[in-house]
């Protein structure tokens, strides 16, 4: 089962001719696709949707999802754009029970991943990427030889993101300069981006660099201090941007503002 959005899957499961349901399960829309099948384990990887107690009680023996954090850290949405945002150095991916309640079921397995100062929300999952299927053999090994484990999540040190929206990714010009930074590169393509406002013309940002160039602390936050390179005035510092798309047409510019 997957969304209608993720092609390649739907694409495998044509050519290998494994049954597939596309779109939101919820409220009986997979009802007729799930009444004719059975498992002793289903496994959930980067599900789009909250999964329903009708389909929790499919597999004989558990149902388990790959969360992309280390839980009880970071439940919800994009857990890997929200850890780089928070400028954490370390996320992973978690093999947890599913039960009702959002990414709150017992953790089976971990693995931890470094977030270096360059990555980006596309780099992490990519890396997330190289785990995913190693990690589930690994449970299901445990699984067959009866060794599987399961630990509670320590519900006070839970976490929770929401869901973002291209909308959300506005920078706030006075913001430390090093927020900002984290921000953009969480959000850079393939992803919508970080994005400001430049003569009423919407600008996404994809990458900046903290920069040494100096600067009066009385110019107001997102004055642009110089255009080539383009520069801009933070509360401690300014940044330079590097890379910026036009949001009209999505092409990637690294000159000046005024080429927009």
């Amino acid at each position: 089962m997957t969304d209608k959005g993720s092609d390649l899957i739907q694409d495998f499961c044509r050519i290998n001719e494994i049954p597939c349901f596309a779109g939101n399960p919820r409220n009986g829309n997979s009802k007729d696709f799930l009444d004719a099948k059975s498992c002793d384990i289903l496994v959930s990887i980067n599900y789009l949707f909250l999964i329903e107690q009708n389909i929790i009680d499919i597999p004989k023996i558990l149902a388990f999802n790959i969360h992309g954090s280390l839980l009880p850290k970071y439940r919800g949405r994009t857990p890997h754009v929200w850890s780089i945002i928070n400028n954490e150095i370390a996320t992973g991916i978690t093999a947890h029970i599913i039960d009702s309640g959002c990414d709150t079921g017992d953790v089976l397995e971990q693995v931890q991943i470094d977030i270096d100062s360059k990555d980006t929300g596309a780099t992490i999952l990519k890396k997330f990427e190289t785990h995913y299927f190693p990690l589930v053999v690994k449970v299901l090994n445990k699984i067959e030889t009866d060794k599987l484990i399961r630990h509670t999540q320590d519900n006070s040190k839970a976490t929770y993101f929401g869901k973002r929206t291209p909308e959300d990714g506005l920078i706030n010009w006075s913001w430390q300069r090093e927020r900002i930074y984290n921000w953009v590169r969480a959000q850079s393509f393939p992803y919508p981006g970080a994005f400001t406002f430049y003569l009423n013309n919407k600008v996404i940002i994809d990458w900046i660099e903290l920069d040494d160039y100096g600067f009066d602390y009385n110019v107001p936050n997102g004055t642009i201090v110089t255009n080539d390179p383009v520069r801009i005035k933070t509360p401690n510092g300014l940044v330079k941007i590097t890379k910026f798309r036009n949001s009209i047409n999505n092409i990637i510019v690294n000159n000046k503002f005024e080429d927009i």
